[in-house]
This record gives C-alpha cells, sequence and structure tokens, in this order.
C-alpha cells in the first residue's frame, strides 16, 4: 500500500518562506514520480510541481505560477520530497498535497509527463496540509 503524508503547512506572512515534506517509503520513491497539487476552498485542483525518480535524472517541473519562487527535492536516505516555498503570496493559500504516479495506463511511473494535465495517473495522495498566506 501506497501512503504518503505530508506535514510543513502552517501561517506566514506574504514574502515569507516554508518547507513542506512528504515522507514515504523507499519503495514509492524509486519506483514512482511525486507531484505536489494544491486545492483552494471552492477551486479546481492545480499541479504545483513534479519531480521523477530516476535517480540518474532528477528532473523537476514546476507550474508557471510558482516558477522560480518553489523548489522540489527528494531525500532517498530519509524517503522524503520536499517542496521549498519562498516568496509566498496570498494566491498560494491553499491544501498541499504530495501523490505518486501509481495510476498510469502507459506504465511511465516514474516520469512527470502531463502531470498537470492529467493528474489522475497520481493516483495515490496524502491527506494534505494546509498553508495559508496572509498579513
Amino acid at each position: 500500500q501506497v501512503q504518503l503524508v505530508e506535514s510543513g503547512g502552517g501561517s506566514v506572512q506574504p514574502g515569507g518562506s516554508l518547507k513542506l515534506s512528504c515522507e514515504t517509503s523507499e519503495f514509492v520513491l524509486r519506483a514512482y514520480a511525486i507531484a505536489w497539487f494544491r486545492q483552494a476552498p471552492g477551486r479546481e485542483p492545480e499541479g504545483v510541481s513534479c519531480i521523477r525518480s530516476y535517480s540518474y535524472d532528477e528532473t523537476t517541473y514546476y507550474a508557471d505560477s510558482v516558477k522560480d519562487r518553489f523548489s522540489v527535492s527528494r531525500d532517498l536516505a530519509k524517503n522524503t520530497v520536499y517542496l521549498q516555498m519562498n516568496n509566498l503570496r496570498p494566491e498560494d493559500t491553499a491544501t498541499y498535497f504530495c501523490a505518486a504516479r501509481t495510476e498510469d495506463p502507459d506504465r511511465l511511473f516514474r516520469h512527470c509527463d502531463l502531470w498537470e494535465t492529467q493528474p489522475e495517473r497520481f493516483g495515490s495522495r496524502g491527506q494534505g496540509t494546509q498553508v495559508t498566506v496572509s498579513s
């Protein structure tokens, strides 16, 4: 069973920073790409970032809205994927959750292709952590 547990959310002022963590198992990190999504009340989920799971190719991807502000990384020793969020804005307020690419009909489990347009390929997700940006 794929389990992912997010942490690190909280309340910050605009311009502040937070670092989210997504803890899982070594198997999950080696077998599946991990993506971060967010959902604000009354809105559809939005892709934030994705990281491939090849040890020799941890290419990362970002939504235009967070590019140059957010950074995704993973630590195999800690079985954790991180999302460093800098220069936070009120529009970043949402519940953030990480998800593993476990439902890919093309079996591209380690890739981030179509991560924004077909989030259903990331079929296993955590419970989420709340991020609030407000003055």
